[in-house]
């Protein structure tokens, strides 16, 4: 695993369906990253910027809508872009939005053959941007449950589209982050909510029914990452949260999360996100919608 990826901790909670973020900005300054969610990205007016998604690198026209799955490694590079007015509009949506069974019923074939084949990166032709990226763009604009059917027929239009391509070569989805385990995701339910108070490895093992030794190697062999780094993750997207969606302090904003001192907040904020917490409230705030 490469060790300058960023692994994103998206600030979607188990409680949202999706979020949408907008922004115009003149370049891009966002690291290669991944992250546990499915991402529909549309980009306007970049013409001569670079897309990578997992091995595959491409210089990009003016309009780009590309899906991708979890955990694949993505990010876009100003390169030789001199647009002063890129448009990003990012909808990341939990992996687990539309389960399974679901997805095996007969009208959601198509969905269910776009959303296996984004683990290699989907990239949507021309025509299908043209005609949907209204739609997309206006999502925001919807709220509640009219959002989420939109949010589908969106994403079942663009399954019964022509031309779509797939984009990366399939060794380089990140399958190790598979985790197929009802131990790992007792452990997870648990720790997503009681983030805000003191959790003990010992607390979790016991979940697990395991004994601690054994369940520390269990969770990093199932992750790929420690307890301790399991739950700063989920602390740290619920402190994103509230970051955009409260005018909590950010110093509340740490003891609500469960950290114990705002410099270790700032210090594992600072090393996972790539900036402190002032800073993404700055970027953040007023232009991103959960639904």
């Amino acid at each position: 695993m490469t060790s300058n990826v960023m692994r994103e901790i998206t600030p979607l909670t188990p409680g949202d369906c999706f979020t949408i973020f907008s922004r115009v900005k003149k370049k891009f300054d966002f690291p290669l990253h991944y992250h546990d969610e499915y991402e529909l990205n549309l980009i306007l007016n970049a013409k001569g910027a670079k897309r990578v998604v997992g091995g595959h690198i491409e210089v990009i026209d003016d309009l780009e809508l590309v899906l991708v799955g979890p955990n694949v490694y993505h990010a876009w590079f100003t390169h030789q872009c001199e647009s002063e007015s890129i448009t990003e509009i990012t909808i990341q949506f939990h992996k687990d939005l539309f389960d399974e069974k679901f997805l095996r019923r007969n009208q959601l074939s198509f969905v269910k053959n776009m959303i296996e084949r984004s683990q290699r990166g989907i990239l949507f032709s021309q025509e299908t941007v043209s005609a949907l990226k209204d739609r997309i763009q206006s999502l925001n604009k919807k709220s509640g449950f009219d959002s989420v059917l939109e949010l589908l027929s969106v994403l079942h239009d663009l399954s019964i589209s022509r031309n779509m391509k797939t984009l990366s070569d399939s060794s380089f989805s990140n399958e190790q982050f598979h985790y197929n385990s009802r131990r790992i995701e007792k452990v997870f339910e648990y720790m997503n909510s009681h983030y805000n108070i003191q959790i003990t490895l010992a607390e979790v093992a016991k979940i697990a029914n395991m004994p601690e030794a054994s369940f520390s190697r269990f969770i990093k062999k199932r992750t790929g990452k420690t307890f301790i780094d399991s739950l700063n993750e989920i602390r740290l997207g619920h402190a994103s949260r509230m970051l955009i969606d409260t005018t909590n302090t950010i110093s509340e904003i740490a003891y609500k999360c469960g950290f114990n001192n705002i410099s270790n907040f700032n210090r594992i904020f600072k090393r996972k996100k790539f900036c402190i917490p002032k800073d993404f409230r700055e970027t953040y705030t007023g232009n991103r919608v959960f639904i």
